[in-house]
């Protein structure tokens, strides 16, 4: 297997904030650098994106040294905890009502791309002079400041709409959803279980006698598989009793 080394950094200013990641990959002689950012994120999301983006850009099977400065990742993934957040479908513990653990949409990708690979984690002290380290942080750095940035789909479930996410990417920390927000478009979070949900069509096409309207489509959790009827989908049924698409 090919022996690839790949650092990684990445913040949020604030945190959450405008956010970015940086990674540098080595194989040999060969170096590869990698960045990117999104409007508000946190400084953790990043930190995970930046290995996500390393090990995913990766086209075969290697060796590889992760080097991060990120405890959190760290120790996740060399104390096992990840593996068990994996195993206890994203919950803290076991148990049906435990704590769900935190991104784990970014969790999820960066499992799935460990377990392409032979990996092992190495936490590295930050701002300590390690080059490629230092690297990594100033492409997160570039990054954040472009000028348009996308929106962090993972992040964004803590905000109602883009508008919100615009007003609140200053100093004010995010705010929480409630259970009462709208899940209106594709994307957003489970109200249940914070997994964006998808759009999907229904598989029956039939109406009931006296049926007025029907829905064209829904968002769906795939994760817990709550359904979120929207006023957007919804359809007339004319006067025969015929569905409008």
């Amino acid at each position: 297997m090919k022996k690839v080394s790949i650092y990684t950094d990445g913040g949020a200013v604030p945190n959450p904030g405008r956010g970015g990641y940086g990674v540098v990959l080595r194989f040999g002689g060969h170096c590869k650098e990698l960045s990117g950012g999104f409007k508000l994120t946190t400084n953790n999301r990043m930190e995970l994106m930046a290995v996500i983006a390393g090990l995913e850009a990766l086209k075969e099977a290697c060796k590889v040294s992760v080097f991060s400065d990120s405890k959190y990742i760290v120790d996740a993934i060399n104390g096992g905890s990840a593996f068990r957040w994996r195993k206890n479908d994203w919950r803290m513990k076991a148990a049906p009502n435990s704590k769900r653990c935190k991104n784990p949409d970014l969790w999820r990708r960066l499992l799935a791309a460990y377990d392409k690979h032979e990996v092992e984690f190495n936490w590295v002290k930050g701002h300590a002079g390690i080059q490629d380290n230092e690297r990594c942080d100033q492409l997160a750095q570039e990054a954040l400041n472009r000028g348009k940035l996308p929106l962090d789909l993972g992040y964004q479930p803590a905000f109602e709409t883009e508008s919100e996410i615009t007003a609140q990417s200053g100093s004010k920390p995010p705010t929480p959803l409630t259970k009462k927000a709208k899940i209106t478009r594709e994307g957003q979070p489970c109200r249940k279980c914070q997994t964006p949900v998808i759009k999907r069509s229904p598989k029956k096409k039939s109406t009931k006698a006296n049926q007025s309207y029907y829905y064209a489509w829904y968002l769906y959790c795939p994760q817990c598989k709550a359904m979120y009827m929207v006023e957007e989908a919804k359809r007339e049924v004319t006067r025969d009793g015929k569905r409008l698409f």
